[in-house]
Order: structure tokens, then sequence, then C-alpha cells
């Protein structure tokens, strides 16, 4: 079996994530976040660096143990993200750079911790992968609902380590799955913008803002700054 290659994480990879682990008593082990899509050239790839941007900005780290990584069910292997998407990316803040697509293998669902999906569908595709991923597989929009539900009180603090803090956050989303169910079929869908104008790119990338941002909070203990 083949590892993901370097380069996907926050900071460099698994190597960089834990030498830029500065929070004293933070595990020098890791947490992958997987973003899948269906191209890995929109949507994913938004997810992707904005989770890490935004990471960064309530850490002030490089993500302290924390891998973000994306993939496609049909990925554009080798394929630059979209103009649009890097637009919508550059307007937040994001790195855009090195970005490579790719498609979505085994070996990147087996060494996922969390694998948040844009559709139903994806999320479905994911799971019939097997590896024991319906645990951990959720749609972004599903898992920011589900978190939403969490007292933040009852997850382990910061000083125990952001992958603790993480690995005990799916634990409870997973926990309450069929108990707060979506208020339409469609509430848990990020559609795509694949071809569609940047005006279309910026909503979803506003769409994917609004649901990420409850999430890094939950994942780091740290609001959005004012």
């Amino acid at each position: 079996m083949t590892a993901p290659e370097a380069g996907r994480g926050i900071g460099n990879g698994e190597r960089t994530a834990e030498i830029t682990t500065t929070f004293v008593g933070l595990p020098r082990d890791t947490f992958r976040i997987l973003h899948v899509s269906t191209g890995n050239v929109c949507r994913s790839p938004i997810t992707e660096r904005l989770t890490r941007h935004f990471v960064a900005e309530r850490l002030g780290v490089l993500g302290g143990g924390l891998i973000v990584e994306s993939a496609g069910t049909w990925g554009h292997e080798g394929a630059p993200m979209e103009a649009n998407a890097e637009t919508v990316l550059g307007e937040f803040g994001a790195d855009t750079s090195g970005f490579v697509g790719r498609e979505l293998l085994d070996e990147h669902v087996i060494m996922a911790d969390l694998v948040l999906t844009a559709t139903r569908d994806h999320r479905a595709q994911v799971i019939s992968m097997g590896h024991s991923a319906g645990l951990r597989t959720f749609t972004l929009k599903e898992f920011t609902r589900l978190v939403r539900a969490i007292d933040p009180a009852t997850l382990p603090p910061l000083e125990d380590g952001v992958v603790t803090r993480a690995r005990a956050l799916v634990r409870a989303a997973a926990a309450l799955r069929g108990w707060l169910l979506a208020p339409t079929a469609e509430a848990d869908e990020v559609y795509d913008p694949y071809g569609a104008p940047l005006t279309f790119f910026r909503s979803v990338g506003d769409e994917i803002h609004q649901a990420l941002d409850p999430v890094v909070t939950a994942l780091t203990g740290v609001a959005a700054r004012a």
C-alpha cells in the first residue's frame, strides 16, 4: 500500500506537521482530514485550503498535527485547481500554491481520521470503499450540523493536544448521527460549480466558509477573530 504523497497537508505533510508542533503537551502524532468532491479541482480544493488557512489563523501555527488533504471520486489526477476556485481562495487570503488534483484511492480513506464530502453521493461512495469509514465520513454540512450540537466543554482542552481534541470531536459527532437529521435532503449538499461563472464560485466559497467556521472552532477551541 502506498501512502498519500507528502506535501498535501498543512505545512508539507506529516513530517512537517510534527516539526511545527509548538504547544506544550501536544502529541507528536497526527490527525488527517480528507475533503472529497468529484473532480478535486473545485469544491475539495476550496475546502482543503480554507481549512488549512483557518486552522493557521486560529492556532498561529501550521496545525500542530493536523494534516488536511483532498481527493476526487473522479479526480483529475495531476490537474491544477480551477482558476475560479483559485480566485475565491485568494479573496479569502488562503494559499493556493502547489495544488495538484488526485483521484480518491483506498489508501486515502484508510489513512483519514475524518472524511468530509461535498455531497451525500460522495459520502456513500467513500463508505462503499469499506475500511470502516462509516463512523468517520460525513458531508461537510452534516458534520457542521452535528458539531453545532456538541457542547465544547465536553471536548478535551487544547492543552491535551489538537489531535486528541479532534478525535473526540469525531466520536461525539458520530454518536449524534441519526438524532439530528437534515431539514431537507438538499441541506447537506454543496453543489458543483464546475464550469460556472465566478459569481457562483464565490457563493459556493461563502457556503463552504460558513460550514467550515464552526468546525474549525470546535477542532481548535478558538473562535474566529472578529
